[in-house]
C-alpha cells in the first residue's frame, strides 16, 4: 500500500508531522478530529481509499496536531490558537498561499478561526460532523454536559488500549474484528492517556460561536444525518451562523468520515470545490485473487485440542496479514483456515503468497494457494464474479505446500522475473473448458 512521506514543519520550535499527497490544483488542508496518527491511517484500507480519493481532486496536506501522533507529543494543554497556528506552519512548509481547509470533528474549531484570522489564504472551508460549542448550555443543547464528559474520560482511562467507542463513532463497522483491532491500535499509537484526556479536556472548553459569523469564505457544512455525536439539527445552527455557508446532509450514522458510505461524503466535497461530483467508480473491476488454505487442517485440529490449535489459527491469520500489508494486498474474507485476498496485479499476488507459504512452514503449517487475475464484480467491500470462482477451483486443484495460477497470470508477469513452470492442463469444477496451470519456482 503506498504510504507519502512524513515531513516536518516547526511552529513556534513545536514539530508538526504532515504528508502531501497528489498534485491536484486545489491546495487542501485536512484537520481531523480528536486523536490522530497520519502514518498508522494508512494502515486502514478504509482510511487509506478515503484519503486516496480525496487527493484526486486536490494536493492534500494532511497532519498529526501538536501533541498527537507524529507531532511533539509534550505540549502540555494546547490552545485553539497555537493548534491554528500548526495550519499556518504546515502551509508555510510547502509554499502554499491559499488553500481549502477541512475540518472534521474537533478539526472544525482550527479550521474556523483560521478562516476568520486569515481570509486571505482561506479559498474556502469544508466542515464535516463538527460542533460550534463542546460542553452543554442552555442555548446549545447537543453537546455533552460537563458530567458526561466527565464520564467518558474515566471510562477511557480505564479502557486506554481497546477499540472502545468504535460502535458509537463508526455503527456500521461495529462487528467488523479487523477494524476493531486497527482502531484501538490507532489510538494507542495517536496519543497517551493522559493526552487524550487532556485533549477531550480542551474540546469540552471550545466556544467558536463568535468567531463562525467571521468566516467569509464559501463554506460547506456537511452532515450525516445519523451522526450520533454531531446531529443535523447542529449542523443546521453552525449553517445559519456563517454567512456564505451551504449545508448538506447525508444518509448514514457513522461519525467517522472513512466508514459508511465516504463516496458520498466526497463527492459533495469535491462538486462544492469544483463544481463537479466524481462520477462514481465502475461495479467491476480487474483484480487479482489470492485465495490460501492450511492443509489438513481438520487433522491437526483434532490433534492438538481447541485451545492449541486456536492459538496456532491466530498466529496463521496474523503471518497473512502483515505479508498482505507488505505486499499491498486486500483482505477480503476469511474462510475458518484461509484467506480471499485480492490484489491489483499478480506480481505482488504470488510474491505474497511465496512469503506466506514460507513463514508459515517455520512453525509447522502447511499451506496451498491458487491464484487468478480477472474481471470481479466489487460489492462494497466484497468482491465476486467468475474471477473469484476460478481462483477458488484453481486452490482445490493445487497440492499441499504448492502455490498454481492461471495462464492469465503467467502472461501478466512476463518480465517481471518470476519463473513459472507449467504443471498440467486441469478441468476446472463448474468452469467450461481446460485450463493449463503453473507453479513458480521456489
Amino acid at each position: 500500500m503506498y504510504k507519502p512521506q512524513t515531513q516536518y514543519a516547526f511552529a513556534d520550535d513545536v514539530a508538526i508531522a504532515y504528508q502531501v499527497v497528489g498534485d491536484g490544483p486545489i491546495d487542501l488542508v485536512y484537520s481531523q478530529g480528536w486523536l490522530t496518527n497520519i502514518e498508522y491511517a494508512w494502515e486502514s484500507p478504509h482510511y487509506a481509499e478515503f484519503l486516496t480519493k480525496l487527493s484526486r481532486f486536490c494536493r492534500l496536506i494532511f497532519y498529526d496536531k501538536r501533541g498527537t501522533g507524529l507531532s511533539e507529543r509534550n505540549v502540555g494543554f494546547p490552545t485553539l490558537e497555537q493548534r491554528t497556528a500548526d495550519i499556518t506552519a504546515v502551509l508555510d512548509a510547502i509554499g502554499s498561499k491559499e488553500a481549502v481547509l477541512l475540518g472534521v470533528s474537533e478539526g472544525g474549531n482550527m479550521c474556523a478561526l483560521f478562516a476568520a484570522t486569515y481570509p486571505e489564504r482561506t479559498r474556502a472551508v469544508v466542515l464535516s460532523g463538527t460542533s460550534a460549542k463542546g460542553s452543554w448550555d442552555s442555548d446549545y443543547p447537543w453537546a455533552p454536559k460537563l458530567e458526561a464528559t466527565e464520564d467518558t474520560i474515566a471510562f477511557l482511562r480505564k479502557n486506554w488500549g481497546k477499540p472502545f467507542l468504535l460502535d458509537e463513532v463508526a455503527p456500521s463497522m461495529a462487528g467488523d474484528q479487523n477494524a476493531c483491532e486497527w482502531w484501538g491500535a490507532y489510538l494507542r499509537n495517536s496519543a497517551s492517556p493522559k493526552t487524550a484526556e487532556l485533549i477531550t479536556r480542551l474540546s469540552a472548553e471550545l466556544d467558536i460561536r463568535e468567531i463562525l459569523p467571521l468566516v467569509d469564505a464559501p463554506t460547506l457544512v456537511l452532515n450525516r444525518e445519523d451522526d450520533p455525536y454531531h446531529p443535523k439539527e447542529e449542523a443546521r445552527f453552525l449553517a445559519d451562523l456563517i454567512p456564505n455557508s451551504t449545508l448538506r446532509l447525508v444518509p448514514g450514522a457513522d461519525h467517522l468520515v472513512w466508514y459508511g458510505d465516504q463516496d458520498r461524503l466526497l463527492g459533495e466535497i469535491e462538486e462544492f470545490l469544483t463544481g463537479q461530483k466524481a462520477v462514481p467508480p465502475s461495479e467491476r473491476v480487474l483484480q487479482t485473487i489470492l485465495m490460501t488454505d492450511i492443509v489438513g487442517s481438520t487433522e491437526r485440529a483434532t490433534a492438538l485440542g481447541d485451545s492449541k490449535w486456536r492459538s496456532l489459527l491466530d498466529r496463521h491469520d496474523a503471518v497473512v496479514r502483515k505479508k498482505l500489508n507488505a505486499f499491498g494486498g486486500a483482505e477480503i474474507n476469511t474462510t475458518g483456515d484461509g484467506f480471499i485476498t485480492a490484489f491489483s496485479g499478480p506480481t505482488r499476488a504470488i510474491q505474497c503468497a511465496q512469503e506466506i507459504r514460507s513463514e508459515l512452514a517455520s512453525f509447522d503449517l502447511r499451506v496451498k494457494a491458487g491464484i487468478h487475475t480477472g474481471e470481479c464484480e466489487r460489492r462494497g467491500q466484497d468482491l465476486g464474479g467468475l474471477a473469484v470462482h476460478i481462483a477458488a477451483r484453481i486452490l482445490d486443484s493445487s497440492a499441499p505446500d504448492q502455490i498454481l495460477v492461471s495462464s492469465t497470470v503467467k502472461d501478466l508477469v512476463v518480465g517481471s522475473g518470476l519463473s513459472l513452470d507449467h504443471v498440467g492442463t486441469r478441468s476446472l469444477k463448474g468452469v467450461p473448458g481446460e485450463w493449463a496451470l503453473y507453479a513458480p519456482d521456489g
